[in-house]
């Protein structure tokens, strides 16, 4: 039996040791294999990205200069459209201080006419609670007259008839009426300066207005310019578009 059993292992491992090697060569191998052929990153049948072409450069350049150049042409149409409002309104608020100046011009001379009558001496009257209350009511008379011609606002009217600031029911009446027409004269030089300010105010909108639209107009026919084959043509003057809504230079306010 164990004659048997000696031979049986004489005659097997051999074997076992013959495929333990064979397998350790096919391990070594292997690794061999990859390392002398590694495999591709990415499919090996798709093209990778190739760089544009001069043609293609050039017609993307093309494309950005035209869509710039159509961004600054309604840029520039409607910076000119917003100088043209501009000189309109400033127009119309240069009209109303003008009117300003003729009210007050108006005023001032009936206020310098009263003033000379005042100079003389008052006449005298007699000093009775009716010829008093003749007195009161002329000049409530006279104030209300000038507030519905608009020569005195709500608050001058109600310091007349609240006897504030200077307003006496006694004086007499050629007094009330110097003291009227200068009330008058006051008011309507503070609605000069008011208006002259707007206008003055007007004026800068508008002139900021023609400024910009002259800048994008220039842009716009640069940008156009460089569109066109060739050399770009030499760099000229605003449209005529943008001339006429450049604003007048303003004229400085009349000093009182």
């Amino acid at each position: 039996m164990e004659t048997v059993v000696f031979y049986q292992f004489l005659t097997e491992v051999p074997q076992a040791a013959a495929i333990w090697s064979v397998l350790f060569l096919l391990a070594l191998s292997v690794p061999a294999v990859l390392v002398a052929r590694p495999e591709r990153d990415g499919p090996t049948g798709e093209p990778g990205p190739t760089a544009p072409t001069a043609r293609e450069a050039a017609a993307a350049a093309a494309a950005d200069r035209r869509r710039y150049a159509e961004e600054v042409a309604v840029a520039a149409a409607g910076a000119a459209q917003t100088a043209r409002r501009r000189r309109a309104d400033w127009l119309v608020i240069q009209e109303e201080a003008e009117r300003a100046w003729a009210g007050y011009d108006e005023a001032d001379t009936v206020a310098r006419r009263f003033a000379g009558a005042g100079a003389l001496p008052t006449p005298r009257t007699p000093h009775t609670p009716a010829e008093y209350a003749a007195r009161e009511r002329y000049l409530h008379r006279a104030a209300m007259a000038a507030y519905w011609r608009g020569e005195l606002t709500m608050g001058q009217l109600g310091d007349v008839f609240g006897h504030r600031r200077g307003w006496d029911p006694r004086r007499h009446p050629v007094e009330q009426e110097v003291l009227l027409a200068r009330a008058i004269r006051d008011a309507r030089l503070a609605d000069y300066r008011v208006a002259a300010e707007r206008e003055r105010s007007a004026w800068r909108d508008a002139e900021l207005a023609a400024e910009s639209a002259r800048t994008l107009a220039e842009e716009a026919y640069a940008a156009a310019a460089r569109l066109r084959p060739g050399p770009a043509p030499a760099r000229r003057a605003a449209t005529g578009a943008v001339r006429q809504a450049a604003v007048a230079r303003w004229r400085p306010a009349r000093v009182s």
